[in-house]
């Protein structure tokens, strides 16, 4: 029992120390690619050592599935888990999206959308690494295809169950692109065009324009 304390000490730091080394970790991935983040690198920007970092993780590809975890747990922080104060449907939906593009605008992650920013250098390499990215991004376009389902159930948007896909596709595609824009040149105006674009196909799907009040466009600029 006596050495209770000291064992519960030692776990409790190093839980921090994986949570600090994480937390780099999904920051430098997001600016390098899961493919630069090696144990390494991770040392020269993150303060801790290699043998430490190493300790923690093992391997690369350890560090690598464990920083896509860390990702998709500020992904979900972010974005879903504050949506599910809405109802299911159009109202969550349109809060979805507004919320994508922010953590994209605000840079959450240096690099702008980790997912976005990593899985250019993994999708063609089979293994645990682009498992999980799928894995991960294959809940977000469920989530808003699922948002969108519920949407055409109550009403809220005039196009069938079977479209909810299409639609989820070009709504994510927009973020995507805003993200990717922006951070090429530097300028806060693909979220503006984003949004317009977002709110054209849902207007066109049926939605209500009161109810897509959150998607208005940020104020532009260049950063």
């Amino acid at each position: 029992m006596s050495d209770s304390p000291v064992v519960d000490g030692r776990r409790a730091r190093g839980d921090a120390s994986r949570r600090s080394v994480l937390s780099r970790a999904t920051h430098l991935a997001s600016v390098e690619g899961l493919d630069g983040l090696t144990i390494g690198r991770l040392a020269e920007t993150s303060g801790h050592s290699k043998s430490s970092i190493a300790t923690l993780f093992g391997s690369k590809q350890s560090l690598q599935v464990a920083t896509v975890a860390a990702a998709r747990e500020v992904f979900v922080a972010t974005i879903i888990e504050p949506s599910r104060a809405e109802p299911r449907g159009l109202s969550r939906l349109v809060v979805l999206m507004r919320r994508a593009l922010d953590y994209s605008r605000e840079r959450t992650f240096e690099g702008g959308c980790f997912f976005a920013a990593t899985s250019a250098d993994i999708d063609s390499k089979p293994g645990p690494v682009r498992d999980a990215l799928r894995e991960a991004l294959s809940e977000w376009y469920g989530y808003v295809a699922a948002q969108i389902r519920y949407a055409a159930d109550a009403g809220e948007l005039a196009l069938a169950a079977s479209d909810a896909e299409a639609l989820a596709f070009h709504l994510i595609a927009l973020d995507q692109e805003a993200n990717n824009r922006s951070l090429l040149f530097e300028d806060d105006a693909p979220y503006a065009l984003a949004v317009a674009g977002m709110r054209e196909r849902l207007l066109a799907a049926g939605a209500d324009a009161r109810m897509l009040s959150p998607l208005t466009a940020p104020d532009a600029g260049t950063r």
